[in-house]
């Protein structure tokens, strides 16, 4: 029952942080809908909730997608078939987040002689995950896992997501475990989560005080400490990591050159 209830409160989570920095809807009052709608595919991360959005009572139905499907705007005519019957007095919202490697190619909309409709499909490979990454927010964080990586080395990236989290959630347990179970719920749809688990026993071998950017959120007096903690942490997240000496150069703002100094010292 307690995973439940927790899995319920991070799919919540979930859907208003999406509402929010990804669609631009401003939604409250989230209650999910049970899945008595049979014909709606039960995956962790598809979401039917009834909510406000801008205010009006309305029907938020969000689908994370990790390959083309041919057959999507069926299914999502489907979908919205199911919940008007169910919700007929109610705005139905429906969004299809598509995070696949290979370029979209689904359709957003069914038109014929007898029928024009359309749900909104929103293209990750639009959204650089660098945007969430310098919002340095817990919520924004957990959501750059959905964005276009831009090449850069997924599980470096995992790295840096998990340690900023500890960092950003300090010693509050429960704030760091709700958000990354939420991680780990979006990292199965970009079959991620063998990496974010290899990251996680990373992290847990190593302090916090040798967590990248730790000193971030710390008061150091003097230039000089801020520069040795950078250099040590470094010294760490390369000799138990294996990451490469310009990679962690770049993370912490250091001179590639002055690092490869202090390594060999």
């Amino acid at each position: 029952m307690k995973k439940d209830i927790t899995t319920k409160e991070t799919i919540k989570a979930i859907a208003e942080d999406i509402a929010l920095y990804i669609l631009g809807l401003e939604i409250a009052d989230v209650e999910f809908v049970d899945k008595e709608l049979q014909r709606v595919e039960k995956r962790e991360v598809d979401i039917v909730a009834t909510c406000k959005i801008s205010g009006v009572d309305s029907i938020l139905h969000l689908e994370i997608q990790n390959d083309n499907d041919a057959t999507m705007a069926k299914r999502m005519l489907r979908y919205y078939s199911d919940i008007h019957m169910r919700f007929e007095h109610l705005p139905i919202h429906q969004y299809v987040i598509y995070i696949g490697k290979a370029a979209l190619s689904m359709r957003d909309c069914i038109q014929s002689p007898q029928i024009d409709y359309r749900y909104h499909l929103i293209d990750m490979h639009t959204i650089d995950c660098e945007k969430f990454l310098a919002m340095d927010t817990p919520d924004a964080l957990v959501l750059s896992i959905l964005c276009d990586f831009k090449g850069k080395d997924e599980f470096e990236l995992l790295m840096h997501l998990t340690s900023r989290l500890k960092v950003l959630t300090g010693e509050n347990e429960h704030s760091f475990g709700k958000y990354m179970l939420m991680l780990e719920t979006l990292s199965e749809n970009r079959n991620l989560k063998d990496k974010l688990k290899k990251a996680e026993e990373m992290l847990r071998t190593i302090t916090m005080e040798q967590l990248p950017s730790y000193e971030l959120g710390m008061e150091r007096g003097m230039e000089r400490g801020k520069l040795e903690g950078k250099l040590e942490t470094a010294r760490v997240m390369i000799s138990k990591f294996g990451l490469s000496v310009e990679t962690i150069a770049k993370e912490l703002g250091l001179s590639i050159e002055v690092l490869k100094n202090h390594l060999k010292q």
